[in-house]
């Protein structure tokens, strides 16, 4: 049964109104990424695009470039951030395009990044900007929204002609079964039964998660590094020595990839996830932060291979395996090209999914 690839997609390349009143205008996520600099010998930054360039999610023409090349590197489609407070969205102009023009020709879904929007947003969240406030009422505008908006476009990825709509954070949701029931009695007045997901994380009970009214559980990589650290002592944490400061983590990607091709697919609805690597170190400067070190195209490869050899679909059209992430550059995790390896995360994974669908 074949198996498809969804890449996760962030769309804060272009400025907006919000990000040049918080971060000062024009700000974009290149800003960090072209701001990056290495923190220890043999640190591999700043990570700068090669073929694509420094696009604006703004142009119809980077957003085809986009789908172009996935495409043609064996993705079917992208999952991208959707960003709701209350009604109020941000960062919505390149999906809104989308919807709007009809092009790309290209499958979409959408993961609603359900986190308060912070100005410390590596990782402190003590500064709130924007506040997501959950509601009943909110639940019946957002999915109307939803279900009048987005997805009835064809280019929607639906299983089984629901619609594939994924959450990151569920534990943020004070009432999340009573959410699930509110939107699945919305969208059935559109005539439309929903496929919800959501994103995996170390602070969750899955299961119990999914008793909620989820069809499946989405892993997302890399986020149990802790397992892994406890698993494997030759990780060792980087005090002082090297970066400067406390806490920041080096990690062997190589040994990373051997750890959780050693993993069997769990006894839950799941579907799988990889990721060419991680480094959030551009938008942690001067604070801890977390990097793989020694990442290669071909290790990436070994682990999407053994992954889709592992994971068994659910049904003819429940065969997802997500790819996290397609462009977080600043997060040191893409399959776009870059200066240091080019198109070779793309094509190891055209050649994996091909070898895999043969």
């Amino acid at each position: 049964m074949n198996k498809r690839l969804i890449a996760i997609h962030l769309p804060q390349f272009h400025p907006f109104k919000e990000n040049d009143e918080w971060w000062g205008k024009g700000f974009t996520e290149w800003t960090n990424v072209t701001k990056a600099k290495p923190r220890f010998r043999g640190h591999y930054q700043p990570h700068l695009p090669a073929d694509t360039g420094f696009y604006d999610l703004r142009l119809p023409e980077a957003r085809q470039m986009q789908a172009d090349m996935a495409k043609e590197y064996g993705i079917y489609g992208f999952c991208y951030y959707h960003y709701w407070f209350n009604g109020h969205r941000l960062m919505e102009r390149p999906v809104n395009e989308i919807l709007a023009s009809g092009e790309p020709d290209f499958p979409f879904m959408l993961c609603w990044a359900n986190e308060n929007w912070a100005r410390n947003w590596d990782g402190g969240f003590k500064d709130i900007l924007m506040e997501q406030n959950y509601s009943r009422e909110d639940d019946i505008v957002h999915m109307t929204y939803l279900c009048k908006e987005v997805f009835p476009d064809k280019r929607y990825i639906k299983i089984n002609g629901k619609p594939f709509f994924t959450i990151y954070k569920p534990e943020l949701f004070p009432h999340m079964k009573e959410t699930i029931e509110t939107w699945r009695t919305v969208s059935k007045r559109f005539g439309f039964d929903l496929y919800l997901g959501f994103m995996e994380n170390p602070r969750i009970n899955v299961k119990e998660v999914l008793s909620y009214g989820f069809d499946i559980a989405i892993d997302f990589q890399p986020t149990n590094m802790g397992t892994f650290l406890q698993h494997k002592n030759t990780i060792k944490k980087i005090i002082n020595k090297i970066t400067k400061k406390p806490y920041s983590l080096i990690l062997d990607y190589g040994q990373y990839v051997d750890y959780q091709n050693s993993q069997s697919m769990p006894d839950y609805k799941q579907f799988p996830c990889v990721s060419p690597g991680w480094d959030n170190s551009c938008r942690r400067v001067n604070k801890p932060f977390i990097a793989f070190i020694k990442g290669t195209p071909q290790l990436f490869g070994k682990w999407l291979a053994k992954t889709l050899q592992k994971f068994k679909p659910y049904s003819k059209e429940e065969n997802f395996v997500f790819i996290n992430a397609w462009n977080e550059w600043a997060e040191g995790n893409h399959l776009e090209p870059d200066q240091k390896w080019g198109r070779a995360f793309l094509e190891e994974t055209h050649r994996v999914i091909t070898e895999e669908n043969k």
